[in-house]
C-alpha cells in the first residue's frame, strides 16, 4: 500500500476564496512589498548608518518572497508525483498508459 504523503491540495479540493484568498495573496505579495519599501524609506530619509538597515530591510522583504516561491514549487512537485503515481498505478491496473 503507498503511503500518503500530506499535500495541501488534493483531488477534488478546491482554490481557497475570499478571505482566505486574500490572506493568502497578502503573506505571498503584500508582506515583502512593505517590508522591501519600509527599506527604501529607511535608506532614503535616514542617515549614513541606516544604509545599512535599510538593506536589512530590503534583504528580508526579498526573503520573504523567495521562501514563499520555494514553498509553492515544494507544492506543486508534490503535486505532480501525485499525477505520475496516480498514471503508475492505472498502467499497473489496465496495462496502458493514460491518455
Amino acid at each position: 500500500m503507498r503511503r500518503k504523503r500530506f499535500s495541501a491540495w488534493r483531488e477534488g479540493a478546491t482554490w481557497p476564496s475570499g478571505f482566505a484568498a486574500w490572506m493568502l495573496f497578502g503573506i505571498r505579495y503584500v508582506v515583502p512589498v512593505v517590508v522591501v519599501i519600509a527599506g527604501v524609506v529607511v535608506m532614503a530619509f535616514g542617515s549614513e548608518n541606516d544604509l545599512e538597515g535599510g538593506a536589512g530591510f530590503i534583504s528580508a522583504g526579498l526573503a520573504i518572497y523567495f521562501l514563499n516561491w520555494l514553498f509553492r514549487i515544494g507544492a506543486s512537485g508534490d503535486r505532480e508525483r501525485d499525477t505520475e503515481q496516480a498514471a503508475r498505478d492505472y498502467f499497473n491496473e489496465h496495462g496502458r498508459w493514460p491518455s
